[in-house]
């Protein structure tokens, strides 16, 4: 059960009475943070009373009391304050819901409703290069959100929008053609087509840095000029505090606009570096001087339908599919779909041919766009050359989804910086008749280094993913498989048994730590703190539920023996820590419901790792094995095997697993 919800319904009774919008008072209801005001309040009385006029905050709240219906779930109400209403759960009640929970393999968690059915677009890679750590974030939460809405009774439909039709494939085709070597791509196509891609791209990107190194200084000189220039006016201002408020705001502007720009320097002269160092690549980049344009050759090759072209990313294709497939295993996130941008290529020039007749496209310069309102720059959906871009695929994969799959809601699971595109593409759905489906911009933040700037290696390229998870789980297993805590473990763990944990821990720590943060905020990744068995870690919390496990068998019980047991007993509270565990447990789907409100995972991090403290406070205070009574006993072994399956359920609704012995 939600409680606050049941509780909100029951205010509504009340506050209805009063006015005739009584959903924006009655929605007042949180826990409290503190146990002694009880577990929940209503703060609806004081602008329920500002809204009513005339009337005393506090007596208005009395009154509310005495109208209110809540006597089987609450104990008497207390109004506190300038009007607080203070509402503590029965102990009766909670144990009758948890007893209700033996039973009940959902933990307590009620299916939806209304179901409604939601097309979740996440991770979407571009094939024909590894994935980097600029993956994991839109993976492990658009995953996440998949798997709570599944669990809370939606239907849902995943599908990783693959970029296997652009740039990227024109490089990998130049570089075959030029530089490849087809046995040994044969014998070992992943690998080579990776190396073919890194040299060619490489170029590309020196090349890219020659041209415009000279602007980047220009705007070096540009922004050291401004600060000099803010620091003289700044002294100038003297005594006026106003102007020297705003000159050093303008001037913090600037700092940072220099340090931008003396990154990028450093970033083009690292790349210039690499391969004026370099013979080999020297002699590339002299032979080849366009090889950016050479790639966007291919590409434009391979769309018009090239036979050689087509033949060559058809047999490339699956290599790359195989390889980002093995990452996605690795990480246990599958997909219902995985429709690239070829799928929608053939589709393209129809919708530019509807936008253009039902006069929401028009030509400007040659180019097919369409002008909207709120933003100074168009939506370009076709170029001046014939090329379509990526508003046109998403255009297209929209008007599919919506065709074949009717949703309700539309997820698309991409970082901040695409923000505007998505602003556009709602728009210009929204013009197109489409208001029937709710489109949603899940956006998030970057994954920040030590440095406080974009993770990347020494070299300024961005970490591959497969290298950072190994990365993890060899520090997750220097952490849990310790020399000295193998000693401890009885039966002795097999080094088969070692490896499975570590890969357990170590893939749960990274996507743990994504998730913990709100999806909007930039992070610093520190491998560290997200294997650390304390703190808001999913090793603690892992660590947590083999604990309940540890204690299940020490008890020589299994789940359903305890079950079993729990049906002949009458459960009983003897300590407050008993208490607080089980409210803690009960409150399991208000964070699940709390996660599709606000499409952030972090409310379920929170909430494992609060529920994984109460076990701890728990598990010091109250023995199990040798409590005083068996009702004492019956009732915590309940609380253990209770937790335990929250914990697992929890952590495989964000995507990671756990482990019976750390």
């Amino acid at each position: 059960m939600h409680l606050p919800r049941e509780l909100q319904r029951r205010f509504h009774e009340v506050i209805r009475q009063h006015v005739d919008d009584p959903e924006q008072y009655s929605g007042m209801i949180r826990p409290t943070n503190d146990p002694k005001f009880g577990d929940y309040q209503c703060n609806a009385a004081m602008p329920l009373a500002k809204k009513i006029g005339g009337t005393n905050p506090r007596d208005l709240a009395t009154k509310m009391v005495d109208a209110l219906s809540v006597g089987d779930l609450c104990e008497s109400p207390e109004v506190a304050g300038p009007g607080f209403i203070n509402l503590k759960i029965r102990d009766s009640w909670i144990l009758d819901r948890v007893a209700q929970m033996t039973q009940d393999d959902r933990c307590g968690v009620a299916a939806a409703d209304q179901p409604r059915k939601v097309i979740i677009d996440f991770s979407s890679p571009n094939v024909a290069k590894p994935m980097h750590v600029g993956h994991i974030r839109s993976t492990v939460i658009g995953d996440a959100l998949a798997r709570v809405l599944n669990f809370l009774g939606h239907y849902t439909i995943t599908d990783n929008h693959l970029g296997d039709w652009g740039t990227q494939f024109g490089i990998i085709i130049f570089g075959y053609k030029n530089f490849g070597d087809p046995d040994t791509v044969a014998k070992n196509p992943v690998p080579e087509l990776a190396k073919l891609y890194r040299l060619v791209n490489q170029i590309s990107e020196y090349q890219k840095a020659c041209n415009q190194l000279p602007v980047a200084k220009q705007s070096v000189d540009d922004a050291q000029n401004l600060i000099d220039e803010l620091t003289g006016k700044i002294e100038a201002a003297g005594d006026d505090a106003k102007a020297v408020k705003s000159l050093k705001k303008n001037l913090s502007a600037a700092k940072k606009r220099l340090q931008s720009a003396r990154d990028s320097v450093a970033a083009m002269n690292a790349k210039m570096d690499a391969v004026q160092t370099n013979e080999d690549l020297l002699k590339i980049s002299q032979q080849y001087p366009d090889i950016a344009q050479r790639c966007l050759s291919e590409t434009a090759k391979l769309h018009e339908g090239d036979q050689e072209n087509l033949d060559l990313w058809t047999k490339f294709l699956p290599y790359c599919r195989d390889e980002i497939d093995r990452i996605y295993d690795r990480l246990d996130v599958q997909f219902d779909h995985t429709l690239g941008e070829s799928f929608y290529h053939d589709r393209l020039p129809g919708v530019v041919d509807q936008l253009s007749r039902d006069g929401i496209a028009a030509e400007s310069e040659g180019a097919i766009c369409v002008f909207l309102d709120q933003f100074d720059a168009p939506m370009i959906i076709r170029k001046k050359d014939g090329a379509f871009l990526y508003a046109t695929t998403d255009l297209a994969t929209l008007q599919y989804r919506r065709e074949e799959f009717a949703p309700d809601e539309i997820l698309y699971v991409v970082d901040t910086r695409q923000s505007e595109h998505f602003d556009k593409l709602f728009a210009v759905a929204r013009r197109m008749g489409m208001e029937d489906v709710r489109l949603v911009h899940v956006n998030f933040g970057t994954v920040l280094g030590a440095d406080g700037r974009p993770l990347k290696t020494r070299s300024g390229t961005l970490i591959g993913l497969e290298s950072l998870l190994d990365d993890a789980v060899a520090r997750a297993q220097a952490v849990v498989c310790d020399p000295e805590r193998l000693q401890r473990m009885d039966p002795p763990m097999t080094a088969d048994e070692q490896q499975s944990v570590a890969e357990t821990v170590g893939i749960g720590a990274i996507k743990f730590a994504d998730l913990s943060h709100h999806r909007t905020s930039d992070y610093q990744f520190n491998l560290d703190k997200m294997v650390a068995l304390d703190g808001n870690t999913a090793t603690y919390i892992q660590y947590s539920y083999a604990r309940t496990q540890s204690i299940l068998r020490r008890s020589e019980m299994d789940e359903e023996a305890v079950v079993a047991l729990a049906s002949k007993t009458e459960l009983v509270f003897s300590q407050p820590q008993e208490r607080a565990l089980a409210l803690r447990l009960l409150q399991f789907e208000e964070a699940l419901v709390s996660v599709y409100d606000d499409y952030a995972p972090n409310q379920l991090t929170d909430y494992l790792f609060e529920t994984a403290r109460a076990y701890a406070v728990f598990n010091d205070t109250c023995p199990v094995l040798k409590a005083e009574t068996d009702q004492m006993r019956a009732t915590r072994l309940v609380l253990v095997v209770l937790c335990g399956r929250l914990l697992r359920k929890g952590l495989e609704l964000l995507g990671i697993g756990v482990a019976a012995r750390m």
